[in-house]
């Protein structure tokens, strides 16, 4: 049977740059890239300084980075740009995955990728870009009370939010955050189109789900269960809508 791609709900359609030094790699990210229609290849390279030169002349969406190429990293060139695009880095090593949250960007994926992974981290990279061109600022701050301190977070980096009487804890990849604060309060905060309540002690980050199966949602290899009463509404507003097969 013909492998059918994904369609958008929207008509986004995100230029995208991959730069990889590993011809194998690149193939791969551009393979995956063909099978959705909110992504579209709009050039290749094969280092750092080739994807400086290429940036300077055309405008992208978002770019797919290596990060150990030769004679400049991919988080070096990151670092170097003014202004730069949506960025999801590609590495076969997982210690520079809190260098890349350092430097915000969409997404880590970690090699070899798939494409459930690769497909997570392309919708964060659409969501992300419709709420910066629709006026929305991802960079007005939310903050956190940690003890005397008030750290800073981004909505979109949440994963799911777990309820534990007057306090909550906020999900993260790399890190998990005890807020004292109700779940109905950050409910009215956060994007109603990106979270769902899908149990009393559970809302998660539509964006972030990698399996449904029987009453249960998987994030992160975190299964959450999701309540009798809130199964047929999460089923009907969110993925029977956005089924592209039978």
């Amino acid at each position: 049977m013909e492998e059918q791609a994904v369609k958008p709900a929207d008509n986004t359609v995100l230029k995208c740059l991959v730069t990889d030094d590993e011809p194998i790699a690149r193939e791969g990210i551009i393979s995956y890239i063909d099978k959705l229609d909110f992504l579209e290849v709009a050039g290749v390279c094969s280092s750092a300084i080739e994807a400086a030169e290429y940036t300077e002349k055309t405008a992208i969406d978002l770019m797919f980075l290596d990060i150990q190429m030769p004679n400049l990293s991919g988080l070096e060139f990151l670092e170097s740009m003014e202004r730069p695009p949506l960025t999801i880095l590609t590495t076969a090593h997982s210690e520079y995955a809190l260098e890349g949250f350092r430097l915000q960007v969409v997404d880590y994926l970690l090699k070899p990728i798939t494409f459930k992974r690769f497909f997570q981290a392309a919708l964060k990279a659409r969501e992300t870009f419709n709420l910066q061109n629709n006026g929305e600022d991802l960079g007005s701050p939310m903050y956190v009370r940690q003890g005397d301190s008030f750290m800073k977070i981004a909505w979109i980096d949440i994963l799911y939010v777990e309820s534990m009487q007057n306090y909550l804890k906020l999900h993260f990849r790399d890190k998990v955050l005890v807020i004292h604060q109700t779940m109905a309060f950050l409910e009215r905060i956060l994007p109603k189109e990106s979270f769902f309540r899908i149990h009393k002690s559970y809302l998660v980050h539509l964006s972030h789900i990698d399996l449904i199966k029987g009453n249960r949602v998987y994030i992160n290899h975190k299964a959450l269960p999701v309540s009798r009463q809130r199964k047929d509404e999460f089923l009907n507003t969110v993925v029977y809508k956005n089924l592209v097969s039978k």
